[in-house]
Parts: structure tokens; C-alpha cells; sequence
């Protein structure tokens, strides 16, 4: 090495090692892409197996299942452990919470999942004076009862839950519920496309509950939808039917979101599409946009 290479390589070397190692940082990348198999339903209902096989033939190694169409979770752990998935998750019904919660508890421990997430509150339950409070109440005895056996339970947002209550004094429901349920008892599964849709911004969100959003669900928008005074937030979902996209093919800035993973407390980013014209299609574009993304 000649005196001007040497004294070259020498300055290079010093002002890499005095900036900030952040700035030298691996960008982060999603290991494993999960998917609601909601999005396949009706593939599901004429061949469960079959379906669940060509998931993973897309590369998902996580899914959420939204039905068992009637197979036994002995038989449902069979397939997974076939296809090189797990199940962390799955959706059970509100009414099931209630009434049926130790057997749920139970088929969940078969699977091998580590959440269990209500999807949806019926309208007459959140509808009643005190029907928030009631909800809360029960997130959190069905929390306490799930973390007994090693397995959490989460609630999974729409839209309506940003919208201001005058049940909750102009509240609105999400923040009620955050506010009100137990961190340990109950997570969220944020929908960050329908949070971004109803017009609220994700990230504010994990700023003020860092570490509540262990799981996400993770779609795309082609548009968003207008708000008006008297409507300011859409609760009729089905008339984004026709905009709703493959994840990247939209509008949703998922590289500003994902950079706040950490923060958020994300662990499982669960691909949906609620109404897909060519369900596994939808399912490849998104995966090979997830898994090549870094933010």
C-alpha cells in the first residue's frame, strides 16, 4: 500500500467509526408473514386441507384461522405441523367469549396458539348504557382465565371504534377500551387498514399504549375513503369493497408504520383480504411484497 492509499483508507476508516451507529444498522424485514385464512374462506368450506397446503406453498409460515369448518384441533394441528405452519392466532366469536371460553381455551392449547382475539362486538352489546364497560369487564375475566393457561387474549378493531361515543361522553371506543382493560388481560390486533380508513393514524396509537399491539392485520386500500361532518367516520365496510387491494398495491405508507414495530410491540403481521376476486393471487402479490419489504 502506497503513503497516499494508506492516508486515504485511514480518513475513510475514521469518519465511519465516528458516526452513529445507527446509521450503519441492518434494516428490518418481517421473518414471517402470517395470513387470515378469512381470505380463502370459500376455498376452506369445499377443501380445508387442500387450501391450507397451498398457503404455505405461497411461503406463509403463520396462520390465523377465522373457522374451523367443523375439523377437531387434534385434526387441525395435524395439518399444520404437515405444511411447516403454526397457528399463533384465531378469531372466536364474541357470544363464544362468553358462553363457551374454557373449551376455547382448551382447542387453543391443542393448536398451538398464543392468542385467542375476538373480532367483532355485537351491536346490541355495545349499543346499551353500560355496554363498553360490560366489554371491558369481560376482556379482562377472559384475559385472566387465557393467561392461566399460557395463552393471551386480544380484541381486533373495524371502524367504528374511532368514532366518538356519546355513550362514552364523546369518547371513543377503542380509546375506552384501551384505557380500561388490563395491559396483562388484554392486547390489541390492530386492523391498520381500517384504522387508517376511519382516519386515524397508527402510530399516535402505539406512542400512547407502546407495547398493546402484539399483532396487526395487515391490508391495503387503492383509496380512502371522504368524510363529511355528519359521517366522519364509515361504518358501512362493504362499500370500500371494490378499493380494497393487494398489500403494497395502495395507498397505506407501511414502511412509516412498520418502523414503529418495536415501539407497537408487533410480533405477528397477519395478511387479510376480505374480499379477494382471486383469493390465492391476492394472497401471492401480498406475500412477496411483505417479504421483500425493509423499513
Amino acid at each position: 500500500m502506497n503513503r497516499r492509499t494508506f492516508l486515504e483508507t485511514s480518513i475513510a476508516t475514521a469518519v465511519l467509526t465516528s458516526l452513529p451507529s445507527k446509521s450503519f444498522a441492518a434494516t428490518h424485514q418481517i421473518e414471517k408473514v402470517g395470513v387470515q385464512l378469512y381470505s380463502v374462506r370459500d376455498l376452506m368450506k369445499s377443501d380445508f386441507e387442500g387450501t391450507i397446503a397451498k398457503v404455505a406453498a405461497i411461503g406463509y409460515k403463520e396462520v390465523e384461522f377465522a373457522d374451523l369448518f367443523n375439523h377437531s384441533p387434534k385434526d387441525v394441528r395435524a395439518i399444520l405441523d404437515k405444511d411447516g405452519l403454526t397457528a399463533p392466532s384465531a378469531h372466536i366469536d364474541y357470544d363464544i367469549v362468553e358462553s363457551h371460553w374454557p373449551e376455547t381455551i382448551e382447542a387453543a392449547q391443542i393448536i398451538g396458539q398464543s392468542y385467542i382475539v375476538c373480532p367483532w362486538i355485537p351491536d346490541d352489546a355495545r349499543k346499551q348504557p353500560d355496554g363498553y364497560k360490560r366489554i371491558a369487564d369481560l376482556f379482562n375475566k377472559a384475559g385472566e382465565a387465557s393467561n392461566k393457561a399460557g395463552i393471551h387474549f386480544a380484541y381486533h378493531n373495524h371502524t367504528w371504534e374511532f368514532q366518538p361515543s356519546p355513550l362514552l361522553g364523546g369518547k371513543r371506543p377503542y380509546d375506552f377500551l384501551l384505557d380500561s382493560t388490563d395491559p396483562k388481560l388484554c392486547n390489541m390486533e390492530m386492523d391498520l387498514c381500517w384504522i387508517v380508513v376511519a382516519g386515524q393514524d397508527p402510530v399516535s396509537y402505539f406512542n400512547r399504549y407502546p407495547g398493546r399491539f402484539p399483532l396487526v392485520h395487515v391490508k391495503d386500500m387503492k383509496k380512502l375513503p371522504k368524510y363529511s361532518d355528519d359521517q366522519p367516520v364509515l361504518t358501512k365496510l362493504e362499500t370500500l369493497e371494490a378499493d380494497m387491494t393487494d398489500v403494497g398495491s395502495g395507498v397505506i405508507d407501511w414502511k412509516s408504520i412498520f418502523a414503529n414495530t418495536d415501539k407497537a410491540g408487533i410480533k405477528h403481521f397477519i395478511v387479510e383480504n376480505d374480499w379477494p376476486k382471486d383469493a390465492l393471487a391476492s394472497l401471492t402479490n401480498s406475500y412477496d411484497y411483505l417479504s421483500k419489504l425493509r423499513f
